[in-house]
């Protein structure tokens, strides 16, 4: 998957998402802005391939699960963010 985005915001929810494949390659290119990926248990992504320019990466790893997709994030980010997490738990949501 090719991401190219600047001065937005890009949000991938992984929540329900049907998985048939064991990893996802992300080619980012990110100028002044956000990608956030919204996980699930057993979603792990690996951002070592990832070269950041005044930027930042952040990421809450969902609780301990088999591994069942490896999102690779390779590309340039300058003056953005990276957000991984897991969905919040809303009102009353268990």
């Amino acid at each position: 998957m090719e991401i190219r985005s600047a001065w937005g915001e890009v949000t991938l929810d992984f929540t329900d998402a049907v998985i048939t494949h064991d990893s996802l390659h992300i080619d980012l290119d990110l100028r002044a802005g956000a990608l956030k990926l919204v996980t699930r248990p057993g979603i792990v992504v690996d951002t070592t391939g990832l070269v950041t320019n005044f930027s930042a990466v952040k990421e809450r790893r969902p609780a301990d699960a088999p591994v069942v997709l490896r999102v690779r994030i390779t590309g340039e980010v300058e003056y953005g963010q990276i957000v991984a997490r897991p969905r919040r738990r809303g009102f009353g949501r268990r």
